[in-house]
């Protein structure tokens, strides 16, 4: 079985985040009256990095927890495990963070089991506890914890949706790529890459976007002109590190590749 990825980190700077609306706000209000927050949008737009902000800006631990299809319920709040001879109780990451405080971030939700999401309802609700039945516990959650997680509405199957029952334990947040000028200067930031320079690759980013539902499942991601500029500064010629950084990760299909290429020339030559 594949573990869980689990992350516990505490950060003293906060985490580059450019705003793009009143998510901040929303947050930090959820967070102070005890409610859930789900949040949601595309790959590669800024989710994960947003929570990174917002647990930086209020002063809390944050427990990451990225979801697979192999994560199970136990996975989250713990299992007895063999140690020296003798049977122990381990906490899961859900569990740990219901008992020290802090934010747990469960990403890409509907990729785990759905005993997950039966285990996560008490949380978010009035009751705010967690029930541990194997030890017979019951713990409430402090005031501090704060329970989010995400997804990505554009993967949904019939196989892999959220509930409407689970949708509506939490606060919202739908998140989309920023304006182009924001985005450029998120990606010249974090690539080194001068603004000039930065912006046919979100003007190609936004023609490709426009494909997705036709020929792509998935449109380029914030993450993937960061990747390609990081390329071009680094001294990639463009053409190799838009085919590496933007092209390749969105298809495995020649034709389909073909196409985009086309788009490629069509925008930067």
């Amino acid at each position: 079985m594949k573990a869980a990825l689990h992350e516990v980190t505490s950060v003293p700077e906060l985490p580059a985040y450019v705003v793009s609306g009143n998510e901040c706000a929303l947050f930090e209000h959820a967070w102070r009256h005890r409610l859930p927050v789900l949040l949601k949008g595309p790959t590669g737009c800024g989710k994960t990095r947003f929570v990174a902000h917002m647990a930086a800006r209020l002063g809390l631990p944050l427990h990451t927890v990225a979801c697979h299809d192999d994560l199970t319920a136990a996975d989250l709040t713990g299992r007895y495990l063999l140690r020296g001879g003798d049977t122990v109780w381990t906490d899961g990451p859900l569990t740990r963070a219901v008992r020290e405080g802090g934010i747990c971030y469960l990403d890409e939700v509907v990729e785990a089991r759905k005993d997950v999401t039966v285990v996560l309802h008490p949380l978010t609700d009035d009751r705010r506890i967690l029930p541990l039945e194997r030890t017979g516990e019951e713990l409430a959650a402090p005031n501090s914890f704060m329970l989010v997680v995400s997804y990505n509405p554009g993967y949904q199957t019939l196989l892999k949706a959220l509930k409407p029952s689970t949708r509506q334990r939490f606060v919202a947040i739908e998140f989309g790529f920023l304006p182009s000028e924001q985005e450029i200067a998120v990606v010249s930031a974090e690539s080194g890459l001068p603004p000039e320079r930065v912006r046919p690759l979100v003007g190609l980013a936004g023609r490709l976007r426009a494909l997705r539902g036709h020929d792509l499942e998935e449109g380029v991601s914030t993450r993937l002109v960061i990747y390609c500029a990081t390329l071009i500064a680094a001294g990639t010629p463009i053409a190799d590190a838009v085919l590496a950084g933007m092209i390749e990760p969105l298809t495995d299909d020649a034709d389909v590749k073909a196409a985009l290429l086309d788009v490629v020339r069509a925008v930067i030559g």
